[in-house]
Order: structure tokens, then C-alpha cells, then sequence
């Protein structure tokens, strides 16, 4: 979906197909003719942005055969589909019954996640619209905060062995900024890479990709701004983006997702539903700021001093995350569909982020992507039943991401 922004540039709209993996070429063609295809029908339009992920097998496919790429391309065009963004975060195995750790492996110390996304800038340069320039990737944040174990029994060591990884992994990207030059040379396609900051991993918030950013020092290598973990984080969009700004990080898109949220935490009632989202697929990563002490208007808390657990199960274990303040998880709720009471979700921290993103001036990024990935692992009385529950489901979510946009005085495009 395109929309004009009133500063007349282009902004695009997607939605990740990461909620139906495949990890094959095969296998994304499918998805293409059973749910992306379907999902534009059922918004009635003629052309659906859709942010694709390309699991390792499939990117190599189509990087390694180009005539893989063109007849990828061809579908798309078939189907009434555009693709101006892809999501490289998961390497492989994204469907798998048990995630959790796995995908933040590799990380940006190993040469595979340097490949890997040499490859995707290199399928998505062949695959953007011919009116579009202009590509996006986002990428794991560097590496899981402990992605080295202890092996020398010497913490000293250890400190020693994880600052290598880190100059290792700051090494890769400027590789890669150096790559993405030489393809926008090449091809006349400008593709850059946003971080995505997660909780638990080295580049945790927006603040912690300040550093390494501005380190690197190169436009091609950026920021993806996640709502949802922003929301986990309690971080302020405005102070965040506002950050950002100043020290010239440029956010290359932003994924639009919301948090699960538990106001009263300590209520049995709360943790019991709390409980029903607790599940064995995806790492749901909880935080607490037992210094929350103020709210803005827009619904973002102003937070310190953040506690937190690597997933939901660790945190409803008896005291071990502190309960007298707001309990929020990395779990992507549908954003058209908040949990029932005792829960809410962070929906209001999105509309505070895409306020600031592109209700200014001059929008900060000009490709958004809905990413509600966890459809299939909600409580059971939650989840789709059927294909057609999950296309009218997925529909819903960019019918309400659309309604946002207009709001803020995008004009929606043919």
C-alpha cells in the first residue's frame, strides 16, 4: 500500500510474511498465491506491498539463479504484489516448533549473517517496482547480549573473547556498507540496513544502537524502529526518535507492533492470563520498570531502571521479576485486537512512534510493515481456525495501520 505524504514523497506500507514461513523458493511461491494474494483481495485493493523474509535456502536460490529472481518478480507483478522491504532478522528455521534462541543466530560476528544479507540486498535490488529506487532490510542487532559462552573460565578472558566478537561484528557492517555501495553502483538501487534493537540482545534499545551506529558512521547502515519492542523496553517514542535525530541515525523502517500488557501484574487473575500466552515456540521477553513514575498523553511510559526475564515462563516463576509496577512482553498481539481484560496491549505507543515518524514535516522513514508474526501461537481462543480467519485477521491489521496513516494526513493511493 502507498500512501502520499503532504511533503509529496512516497510512503509504503506492508505486511512481514515471516507469519507463514517457508524456507524454501518453493515455499514462498506458495505463500504468494494462499495468503498474500488473497490478503489484497480482501482489502479490495490492486497492488499490496508485502515485506517478504527469505529464509537461507530460498535467498540463496534466487541469488545464485537468475532466472529464480525474474520469474519471482513476474509472480509478484501477477499477483497484484510489491516488495520494497524484506525482514533478514530470522537466518533459517523461523517456523520451526521450538525458535527461542535460534534466531539470533548468526549473529554479526560469523560471515554467514554478512553473506546472508549480501544476498538479500542483492534479490531485493531485483525486485523493487521499477518507479522505486529505494530498498530496506532489517537485520539482527548485532548478537544476543551472552551470544559467546564461557569456555576459558577466566571472566577477563571471556570480556576479552566478546569485545573481539563485537569489533568482529562492527567489521561486518561496515563490509557491507561498503557492499551496498558497489550495488547501488551497479544497479541504480539505493538498499540500506536497519539494526532492529530487541530486548536481550547486545543492541537492546534505540539509545544502545546510538553508539555502534555513529561508530560506523555510514547512511546505508541504520535503524529498523520495532513498536513492539520499543513498547517492551518502555521506551518514549518521542524521546527515542528524537535521539535518533539528533545524533543522525537514520531509522530505515519501522515494523508496527504492539506488546502484550499487564497493568496489575501481581493479581492472580493477571498472571493467570498472562499465563495463556506463555508458549514454546518464540522467546517472550518480559520487562518491568519498578521506576515507572510518570505516563505521557500519548500512552508511553517515561522508564528507568528496567528489570526483566529472557521469556514469559521465567517471569510468572513465583518472585522473580518484581510485580508492584506494569509488566509488559515481547509478544506480538494483533493490532486490531487487544487481549481482554486483565490484559491490554501497546497499541498506544504505536500511534505515538508513527505520529513522530511520519506526522511531521518530512516523514523519518518511508517503509512501515506490519509484523504480527505470533498469530498461530495465540491462546487458542484466539487463533485462526482457518486460512481465510488468518487473510481477514491480517487484512483487519493494515486496514487499522491505513486508518493511522490517513489520520495523520496521508493520502492513500491507488
Amino acid at each position: 500500500m502507498r500512501f502520499r505524504h503532504p511533503d509529496g514523497s512516497t510512503v509504503h506500507l506492508a505486511y512481514c510474511t515471516n507469519v507463514h514461513p517457508a524456507e524454501t523458493l518453493d515455499g514462498v511461491l506458495a505463500q504468494l498465491r494462499d495468503h498474500c494474494e488473497p490478503v489484497r483481495r480482501r482489502l479490495g485493493r490492486d497492488r499490496l506491498g508485502i515485506g517478504l523474509w527469505l529464509a537461507k535456502d530460498a535467498a540463496h536460490a534466487l541469488v545464485t539463479d537468475p532466472s529464480a529472481l525474474r520469474a519471482l518478480r513476474c509472480e509478484l507483478d501477477r499477483r497484484g504484489l510489491e516488495v520494497v522491504t524484506l525482514n533478514g532478522f530470522p537466518y533459517e528455521g523461523f517456523g520451526a516448533e521450538e525458535v527461542k534462541y535460534r534466531v539470533y543466530r548468526p549473529d554479526w560476528a560469523d560471515p554467514e549473517r554478512l553473506d546472508h544479507t549480501t544476498a538479500l540486498a542483492r534479490v531485493l535490488a531485483g525486485l523493487l517496482p521499477d518507479d522505486v529506487t529505494e530498498g530496506s532490510i532489517s537485520t539482527l542487532p548485532l548478537a544476543w547480549r551472552t551470544a559467546l559462552p564461557r569456555t576459558s573460565g577466566s571472566a577477563r578472558a571471556d570480556r576479552t573473547a566478546t569485545a573481539a566478537r563485537a569489533e568482529a561484528g562492527r567489521t561486518a557492517l561496515i563490509a557491507l556498507a561498503q557492499r551496498l555501495d558497489a550495488l547501488a553502483e551497479l544497479t541504480g538501487r539505493s538498499i540500506r540496513v536497519g539494526l532492529e534493537p530487541e530486548p536481550g540482545c547486545v543492541v537492546e534499545t534505540t539509545a544502545d544502537a546510538i553508539a555502534p551506529l555513529t561508530a560506523i558512521g555510514h547512511d546505508r547502515i541504520g535503524i529498523c524502529v520495532d513498536t513492539c519492542h520499543l513498547a517492551t523496553s518502555f521506551e518514549d517514542p518521542h524521546t527515542a526518535l528524537d535521539a535518533l535525530t539528533r545524533a543522525g541515525v537514520p531509522v530505515v523502517k519501522s515494523q508496527l507492533s504492539a506488546a502484550l500488557h499487564a497493568e496489575h501484574p501481581h493479581l492472580p487473575e493477571v498472571r493467570e492470563a498472562l499465563a495463556a500466552f506463555d508458549e514454546p515456540r518464540f522467546l517472550h521477553q518480559t520487562r518491568t520498570s519498578p521506576t515507572l513514575n510518570s505516563v505521557r498523553a500519548g500512552g508511553a511510559p517515561i522508564a528507568a531502571g528496567l528489570r526483566g526475564t529472557d521469556d514469559l515462563g521465567e517471569a510468572l516463576k513465583g518472585d522473580t521479576l518484581p510485580d508492584g509496577a506494569p509488566w509488559r512482553a515481547h509478544f506480538h498481539v494483533p493490532l486490531h485486537a487487544a487481549p481482554t481484560a486483565p490484559l491490554t496491549s501497546t497499541l498506544p505507543v504505536l500511534k505515538a512512534a508513527l505520529t513522530r515518524l511520519v506526522g511531521g514535516p518530512r516523514p523519518l522513514t518511508h517503509h512501515l510493515e506490519v509484523e504480527t508474526y505470533t498469530w498461530q501461537v495465540l491462546p487458542p481462543e484466539l487463533r485462526p481456525r482457518a486460512r481465510a480467519q488468518l487473510v481477514d485477521g491480517i487484512a483487519a491489521e493494515l486496514t487499522l495501520a491505513r486508518d493511522l496513516l490517513t489520520d495523520l494526513g496521508l493520502k492513500e493511493l491507488p
